[in-house]
This record gives structure tokens, C-alpha cells and sequence, in this order.
């Protein structure tokens, strides 16, 4: 068993002891918050491929090399390709979380 310290509003940690209370098996309740966080993280991932294939049929560019060339300057600085590489940074960021969770 490990001790988990948290760095929470005492606030928070009244209310969160009350939840605990009602879940005899804590185990259980930390594995269903770490699954929810997988099941939105898995979404959002969903959702960001959806954003980017948008872009890509637009620009008729894949999102990798269109990164590449973006991080190399090679692009221009216009709006849409500015939020392009903030979704596909975004998508890589997620993806890390998600493969820590698993």
C-alpha cells in the first residue's frame, strides 16, 4: 500500500474525505477516476484526429509534414496554420498523458 500526499485546499480535502466515505473499497473509487481520465483522454485524442483531418484535406498536406515544415519556418504565419500546429501539439500532449496512464 502506498500513502498518496496531496497538495489540496482544506476545503477540498474535507469534501473529498466525505466522498472516500461512502466507497469502502478506495481502491476501486482512484482506479474508476483514473479510467475516466483515460476514457476523456481517448476522446479528446479522437476528436483532435477529427480537427486534423480537416486541415489536411484543406491544405491537402499531412499533419506531420505540414509540423515539420512549420517548425522549420517554412510555412507563413497565417491564422490557420498557427492552430493547425497548436491542435497537432495538443494531440502529441495528450497522447503522452494517455501512454502514462496505461
Amino acid at each position: 500500500m502506498s500513502n498518496l500526499q496531496l497538495e489540496i485546499q482544506p476545503q477540498t480535502a474535507r469534501r473529498l474525505r466525505k466522498v472516500l466515505k461512502c466507497y469502502p473499497d478506495q481502491e476501486s473509487f482512484v482506479q474508476s477516476i483514473i479510467s475516466y481520465q483515460i476514457a476523456e483522454l481517448k476522446q479528446s485524442i479522437l476528436n483532435l484526429h477529427l480537427d486534423l483531418q480537416e486541415y489536411e484535406e484543406q491544405y491537402q498536406l499531412e499533419t506531420e509534414d505540414f509540423y515539420q515544415q512549420f517548425s522549420q519556418g517554412k510555412t507563413d504565419d497565417r491564422e490557420n496554420y498557427l492552430i493547425w500546429a497548436g491542435v497537432y501539439e495538443l494531440l502529441c500532449k495528450n497522447e503522452e498523458r494517455l501512454q502514462e496512464l496505461r
